[in-house]
């Protein structure tokens, strides 16, 4: 048995008593963007990897899921476990149905490997291009990739920095499947929500097949305040840009914890007061509706109904 590897020096581990949000969540909420980390002991991390962070297995998750209200979880696959899904899939399958995975695959994956991961409930993969994560992200090798997914019904989804859209849009836009955006495209917030880096992202959002996730306000803010404390108005600076998506993709937007928060080096946010952001984005309880619950369930469990 190897001897687990210890943390990246600095890495904050999940904030470890949430508090119970004052925002009840609808039902049926779906938390479209979370992760798993290992536990190592099971679920070596990938040596490849830019990070080697805490232990956050999936029974954490459903146990966070519980205190905070969610029903439903999409889980991502995260960077440090690199192509290895096994972590994830095994996740989605514990959930019982009320999970899908999303998957880091490699140009070469097989039909009948994508069929596994299918049948396990992964609904589509994930293309970074944040510099900081990954290497290389090599266009043709991620065209290859979508061709293959497409069949199965699957989408793509794209984490970015808002900055290099420019480069990036056309060959989204040219990409078969339908594209989930993280995080609002890492939008700079120090930047006027009416200035040319977010109108771009809406123009780019408006004039394709694009759903957009008004998640992560922990990671995009610059001058908070944190969600700590008890601050019920927590990351103000990010309510602009996330009010504008969900006012003018209201049928395309979607919500998640990004527990447990991977690579944050400022603070790590109390959950429970993330929760209490949701209303300071999706201000009327139709709009809370949709993005908690009627998009995510037409994305991922179409035809189930809400």
């Amino acid at each position: 048995m190897s001897v687990p590897s210890p943390k990246t020096p600095g890495w904050l581990d999940w904030y470890p008593d949430p508090s119970v949000p004052a925002f009840r969540l609808p039902a049926g909420t779906v938390d479209a963007h979370c992760h798993v980390f290992g536990p190592q002991a099971a679920f070596p991390f990938a040596p490849e990897r830019k990070y080697t962070p805490c232990d956050a297995g999936k029974d954490r998750l459903a146990a966070l899921h519980e205190h905070l209200g969610v029903s439903r979880a999409v889980i991502v696959q995260a960077t440090c476990h690199g192509a290895d899904n096994t972590a994830m899939t095994d996740a989605v399958r514990a959930a019982g149905g009320r999970a899908r995975g999303i998957a880091t695959v490699r140009p070469d994956i097989t039909e009948a490997e994508l069929a596994e991961l299918h049948t396990a409930g992964v609904r589509g993969v994930r293309f970074n291009f944040l510099r900081r994560l990954v290497d290389a992200s090599p266009k043709e090798d991620l065209a290859t990739i979508a061709a293959k997914i497409a069949p199965l019904g699957w989408h793509i989804v794209l984490y970015f920095e808002s900055a290099d859209l420019p480069e990036l849009g056309d060959f989204f836009g040219s990409l078969p499947a339908p594209l989930v955006v993280d995080h609002m495209g890492r939008p700079d917030v120090a930047l006027p929500v009416d200035g040319p880096q977010f109108t771009g992202f809406l123009r780019f959002v408006d004039s394709h097949d694009v759903w957009v996730k008004v998640s992560c306000p922990e990671r995009l803010s610059v001058t908070g305040p944190p969600a700590l404390d008890g601050e019920k108005h927590a990351y103000t600076d990010v309510v602009p840009f996330a009010r504008r998506v969900v006012e003018e993709f209201g049928d395309r937007v979607l919500w998640g914890t990004d527990w447990p928060h991977p690579n944050l080096t400022d603070h790590m946010p109390d959950d429970g007061l993330l929760v209490d952001h949701v209303p300071q984005v999706a201000v009327t309880p139709e709009q809370q509706h949709r993005l908690l619950v009627a998009n995510p369930m037409s994305l991922y469990w179409p035809g189930e109904g809400v």
